[in-house]
């Protein structure tokens, strides 16, 4: 699987939602999109679940590797 990281960390807190979606309709089916961010991306997964028909669900993975750092891992399908 092919696909980008975006970090966003530093992104304010309004715009980080609208920045990942853009960035997760650039890519193809078979692709990942791996989010860094500051928290558990619990919602944003939900949100994703709830609305995105190419959000490939059951191969969604987050690992936490520090108290205040997210990796999250959003497959295209």
């Amino acid at each position: 699987m092919s696909g980008t990281t975006l970090d966003v960390r530093d992104v304010p807190p309004a715009e980080r939602h609208p920045k990942i979606h853009s960035a997760f309709g650039e890519w193809s089916p078979g692709e990942t999109l791996t989010i860094l961010e500051d928290h558990e991306p619990k919602p944003l997964f939900c949100e994703f679940q709830a609305e995105v028909e190419a959000f490939d669900a059951e191969g969604y993975e987050v690992e936490q590797r520090h108290p205040n750092e997210f990796v999250a891992r959003f497959p295209k399908r």
